[in-house]
């Protein structure tokens, strides 16, 4: 089946998907970062103080998460999905009247908990269990809401940052919030089982079974696997998180290097629609070692560039890895661990994964008061990239071999 057929037949649970990702910016690192400036400025904190307390509200949303992502596997996406955009549109308003430091930390976990914590777990898993065989182009066109999101968002915000309190943009991320609301109420009101995926014909895991969250964290796979799946969310984070700091270390412009975003954007989608294909043509088994290896490469140019055009190549690069790891790791779980109890599973990896968005400005934060600097960081942050690269090899050369032989 042809992508444009494909999304055609699909369109409704495919648009949902993609409107789940694109709603989670309004909590992820690289939209609340635009505002670090000010929000360190309003608080009186340094980059340290800012770092840690983004680490202690991402940690607790990540501890949340290995109970609230199982939630998915109780509840229709209808259901969750309105629930929690509520929650984090009460987040973005709250975020626009705090005036307190420990209120600051509460509604940073909220932001993250209901924005890059849920939204983005019922996105992939609406995916992977909606869709079998095409899994991966479905994976890959529902992520083009983080691309989207990427890619229009801190343009839009950081323009109007020039003339708009940051407080009142707050106030306009909440009302985009209250806007998805009846669209993905309207989307799924006939939620039902799109016919990729038959009720009697779920995935099943290695051994040919559905493995429980138990069974997961007893297999060596996932713990050769958490290098891999810390390194973007917690580097990556980091990135976002320090590009005011970042800008000012190289002397480049905020607006300047915001304006690299579609450029990014751009890489992403093109391996988004290259990482479904090659995962419903070769298997996410081939693909997934590969997916972290950009990242390496890129923070390697960032590192040493020093000019704009310089570190729109490093996005460029980087973008080719968010686009094969959005796609590659949602479909990892479900092809290796099965889909019946794949909420509570991924609610593991996607605390882990959130555990890692909250290491990452808290030590970078850290050094950069330390007086290392974050260009300075990225050289063994390149290194670690290319070790978990290594290490989730040597897994799944081990493990692919207990796949179903469908898989």
């Amino acid at each position: 089946m042809g992508y444009l057929r494909f999304l055609i037949e699909n369109r409704l649970f495919l648009l949902a998907g993609f409107l789940l990702t694109f709603t989670s910016s309004f909590g992820q690192t690289y939209f609340i970062a635009l505002f670090a400036g000010e929000i360190k400025e309003a608080f009186d904190l340094s980059d340290g103080q800012w770092g840690g307390l983004y680490t202690l509200a991402t940690t607790a949303s990540a501890i949340t998460m290995v109970w609230a992502g199982a939630l998915t596997d109780r509840f229709r996406v209808r259901q969750l999905s309105l629930a929690v955009m509520l929650m984090l549109a009460l987040a973005c308003i709250s975020m626009a009247l705090v005036r307190n430091v420990i209120l600051l930390v509460v509604i940073l976990y909220a932001l993250r908990l209901m924005g890059q914590g849920m939204l983005s777990q019922l996105g992939a898993v609406a995916m992977s269990r909606w869709f079998i065989a095409t899994r991966g182009r479905a994976l890959s066109l529902s992520s083009m809401g983080f691309a989207a999101g990427q890619a229009l968002l801190p343009i839009s915000f950081v323009a109007l940052l020039a003339t708009w309190d940051w407080r009142v943009l707050w106030l306009v991320a909440a009302g985009c919030v209250v806007l998805m609301i009846p669209v993905m109420q309207t989307l799924l009101r006939y939620e039902r089982t799109p016919q990729s995926m038959a009720k009697d014909a779920q995935g099943l895991g290695m051994g040919g079974q559905h493995w429980t969250r138990v069974q997961m964290l007893r297999h060596p796979l996932f713990y050769m696997l958490i290098p891999l799946i810390l390194g973007p969310a917690a580097w990556g984070t980091a990135l976002f998180f320090q590009q005011v700091h970042l800008t000012e270390v190289k002397g480049w412009s905020l607006a300047g290097f915001v304006a690299l975003m579609p450029v990014f954007t751009l890489s992403s989608v093109i391996f988004i629609f290259i990482t479904g294909w090659a995962i419903d043509r070769f298997g996410v088994k081939w693909i997934l070692p590969f997916q972290i290896i950009p990242y390496g490469v890129s923070f390697l140019v960032m590192a040493y560039a020093d000019t704009l055009f310089a570190a729109g190549i490093a996005m460029f690069i980087f973008g080719i890895g968010q686009g094969m790891q959005g796609t590659a790791t949602a479909a990892f779980w479900a092809v290796f661990y099965g889909t019946r109890n794949l909420g509570a599973i991924k609610a593991a990896a996607a605390a882990l994964m959130v555990f890692g968005t909250a290491i990452g400005p808290g030590i970078s934060g850290a050094l950069i008061d330390l007086g290392i600097d974050f260009p300075d960081q990225m050289i063994p942050i390149a290194g670690f990239y290319f070790g978990a690269a290594v290490l989730a090899g040597l897994g799944i050369l081990r493990y692919q071999r207990d796949l179903p032989v469908t898989a």
